[in-house]
């Protein structure tokens, strides 16, 4: 859903897929290793590729999972600088730091994995950036502008015919979202879980969850609204800004 043929070789962006009807399916970053050479970073399941293999026609492409393993450090990165990687043999270094803080994301042979306290840590940057692709996110319920993807520059609206691009270019050209992404702490919200206003009615639901924070899709006016999960009141809180690409 990004324009891929404007990224330059040693270069990333934010990306997604979506499906026809505008809904997104999958999140990534997405490497330009060279000019016939991609890399999707993404924490979607193994039938990921699989699904986008039924899109090859005649062309000469191949897809599949690469045997490299990945690992996170909350620290600035060697060389890589924003949405520049660095490549060192077959390691491949991303810079994933923001206002919230610094990340190093390292794609390598036989990578060690972190430990789940470091995953929560390092999951958690997400959520407070608003980058909703962390594991058991439910994504496939919103369209680009409701999870307010434009804050981070990952899709298009200019680029040519992907599956979903009429309805993302109808709302960003003919009318606007009523909806979009917020960070709120919600003790023990699951992704899914539904949002009530004041007066009872449904208007949202959770997206994404990292212990007490969370994604919530939210209505945009007022923006002083309160919202509850369950009987309990929804903070709303703000999000750091920097990792855009």
């Amino acid at each position: 859903m990004n324009d891929v043929a404007a990224l330059a070789d040693g270069h990333w962006q934010w990306n997604g897929w979506l499906d026809p009807k505008g809904r997104v399916q999958a999140l990534f970053a997405l490497l330009r290793v060279d000019a016939e050479t991609l890399w999707l970073v993404t924490t979607a399941d193994d039938a990921f590729d699989t699904a986008l293999s039924r899109f090859i026609f005649r062309s000469k492409v191949r897809i599949g999972a690469l045997p490299l393993q990945t690992s996170g450090a909350l620290r600035t990165p060697a060389a890589a600088r924003g949405a520049t990687f660095a490549r060192d043999g077959d390691s491949v270094e991303l810079d994933l730091s923001a206002d919230g803080g610094a990340r190093t994301l390292r794609l390598a042979p036989g990578s060690a994995q972190p430990s789940p306290a470091g995953e929560a840590a390092w999951w958690r940057l997400d959520i407070v950036h608003g980058w909703p692709a962390v594991p058991g996110a439910r994504l496939a319920d919103w369209t680009p502008q409701q999870l307010s993807l434009q804050r981070l520059h990952a899709f298009s609206v200019k680029k040519g015919c992907y599956p979903g691009q009429e309805i993302v270019a109808r709302t960003h050209f003919l009318g606007r979202a009523k909806r979009g992404l917020a960070r709120v702490r919600a003790a023990g919200a699951k992704a899914g879980d539904v949002v009530h206003d004041a007066g009872g009615r449904d208007v949202g639901a959770i997206v994404a969850c990292v212990g007490d924070e969370a994604l919530a899709v939210l209505p945009l006016e007022p923006a002083d609204a309160s919202y509850r999960l369950g009987d309990a009141t929804i903070d709303r809180l703000t999000f750091e800004d920097g990792l855009s690409r």
